[in-house]
């Protein structure tokens, strides 16, 4: 049986299936309405910055053909072959997206899925319908992200605009060549006639036998099960659809490039302008002093004044007047330079939109989506800077056995309950935000670096062994199961492996792993103490475990 996921939910591809060889299909459907389903290979910063990773119909695959489309086939309206194994590192996310065709939202969809299949198997299924959606054009379906390993996540977000809005969003632009062309075919013969995995729904009506290609051997984890019949070739797309090829490239352009000339100068009141050829610049020829008729020099120094008979040339159309005030030729202050207004002076500080449930938008603000994952998320009373949407904050109590426990031992957290279909922005006194996500294992972390969570995991007071720290900080708090914790530093924290010789200030450790074992530690003689010499560090903690722990220390003490 695959794995079901639902929107917001993530696991590890290892969990899913051992092979690296996967076929992904994408079902979406709507009456009268026309699909493009692409994937976006991403880097670090969830740019497009290398267009040739971007698999669509006009290119199908990737250089080292890691990323393959295949096209219909198997009941599934498009399909691609991933090879993780032959990724190139720059690539550290695969982002797979539908966008309408035409006319249209996102409401309009039948019930469709994203699938996983392994060696023939399907192992996970993301399904999702029109109803999650509304006037929305483009949705991302679902994520390959790699984090230590590589793993899926169901994303299921809609997106204003269509495919242009999507690539720019990435880091991309799409423009239309003036001669159209047919548009370029999947070349289904890279691959071994049946990777797809056996049909699920009724296979398209048969086309005409392709001529006989040359068969290659099935890749790692990607033959069909036994019995199982090749599918029959994708039938040609419209000849309406997508008649122009598209181009993709960044927005930067590259370097070395040929930039076009500016236009010339508008000629002078009341004279015809002068043709030039194409492509030809100006005549390598002294500039002659101007006279009756002659059209002045191109500003690129001081203009000299208007020959006899010729009139003072005015201001050309669509040319910007300096303000009041403002030197000609002097940028405008707080104006950046290609822009011009708030909006571009704060584009640098936009949202980040991400499609997951959290997402930092700096280094110390984050924003969660309720409507992602469908659970609510505890907080630090009075944390919420901005919400979008409809919240609810509610009061989450410890009750009378909770408050006494949190009294005694230091580790009380004032929380509320967040709910409802929205986005909620926390952030809490300038401090650093680190968000952590957890698999069924465990954190410990002081409740005063506890910024949010998921309200999935589960959370105790947890003693340290020893005889004492001072301050009464002789507690902390354990985190474990399935969610994200919020964790908030003061400075730039560093993470340490557990050594058998690792000790920390108390005052400074921030988390560690749950199963290291701490125990306080004294290295000061009592009667050391009396001399006014003291270090200041008289206890500390001292960690031991297996190896793979970990601590969290933070540049400052509480």
């Amino acid at each position: 049986m695959p794995r079901e996921f639902q929107r917001g939910h993530k696991a590890r591809i290892s969990d899913l299936t051992a092979g690296t060889d996967l076929y992904v299909g994408v079902q979406i459907t709507a009456p009268g309405l026309t699909f493009d389903i692409s994937c976006f290979g991403l880097d670090a910063d969830e740019r497009l910055s290398d267009d040739r990773y971007f698999v669509f119909f006009n290119q199908p695959k990737s250089p080292e053909e890691s990323i393959q489309l295949l096209g219909a086939q198997a009941g599934d309206t498009e399909s691609f072959r991933i090879t993780l194994d032959r990724i190139p590192p720059q690539i550290q996310k695969l982002s797979f997206t539908a966008t309408l065709d035409g006319a249209g939202q996102m409401s309009q969809i039948n019930p469709g899925y994203l699938r996983i299949v392994a060696g023939g198997e399907e192992v996970a299924r993301y399904a999702f319908n029109g109803s999650e959606f509304s006037s929305e054009r483009a949705v991302m379906l679902g994520d390959f992200y790699l984090k230590d390993v590589w793993r899926f996540a169901a994303v299921g977000q809609g997106f204003d605009g269509g495919l242009d809005a999507l690539l720019k969003n990435f880091g991309g632009e799409v423009a239309e060549e003036e001669a159209p062309a047919a548009p370029q075919q999947p070349q289904s013969g890279t691959a071994t006639p049946g990777f797809a995995p056996p049909a699920f729904g009724a296979p398209s009506a048969p086309a005409p036998a392709p001529a006989p290609a040359q068969p290659q051997p099935a890749a790692q984890g990607f033959a069909p099960p036994p019995g199982a019949t090749p599918p029959p070739p994708a039938p040609a797309p419209a000849p309406s659809v997508h008649a122009a090829p598209t181009i993709v490239a960044p927005l930067t352009p590259p370097g070395g490039g040929h930039v076009p000339p500016p236009a010339p100068a508008p000629a002078p009141y009341g004279q015809p302008p002068q043709q030039q050829p194409y492509g030809q610049g100006p005549a390598p020829t002294a500039p002659m002093p101007p006279g009756y008729g002659q059209q002045p020099q191109a500003p690129q120094t001081p203009q000299a004044p208007p020959g006899y008979g010729q009139p003072p040339q005015p201001p050309g159309y669509g040319q910007q007047q300096p303000p009041f005030g403002q030197v000609p030729g002097q940028q405008a202050y707080g104006v950046p330079q290609g822009g011009a207004g708030v909006a571009a002076a704060l584009q640098q500080f936009k949202e980040t939109p991400t499609g997951q449930r959290w997402t930092q938008q700096n280094k110390k603000l984050i924003r969660v989506d309720l409507g992602m994952g469908g659970q609510p998320v505890l907080a630090r009373q009075g944390s919420m800077v901005l919400y979008q949407g409809k919240v609810d904050f509610s009061y989450k109590g410890a009750g009378f056995a909770g408050r006494i426990v949190g009294n005694a031992t230091g580790q009380e957290m004032q929380l509320m309950r967040c709910t409802g279909q929205g986005q909620v922005f926390l952030a809490e006194n300038s401090t650093m935000l680190h968000p952590i996500e957890l698999q069924g294992d465990g954190i410990c972390v002081s409740a005063e670096n506890v910024l949010a969570f998921d309200e999935s995991l589960q959370y105790e007071v947890r003693r340290i062994e020893g005889h004492g720290i001072p301050g009464g900080a002789l507690f902390t708090m354990q985190f474990t199961g399935t969610g994200t914790i919020v964790v908030k530093t003061h400075g730039t924290p560093v993470v340490l492996p557990v050594t058998p010789t690792t000790f920390a200030d108390c005052n400074a450790v921030v988390a560690w792993s749950s199963a290291a074992q701490v125990v306080v530690s004294s290295q000061v003689r009592m009667r050391r103490n009396a001399y006014p010499g003291d270090t200041g560090e008289s206890v500390n903690l001292q960690f031991r475990g297996a190896p793979g722990n970990f601590i969290v220390v933070q540049p400052y003490e509480v």
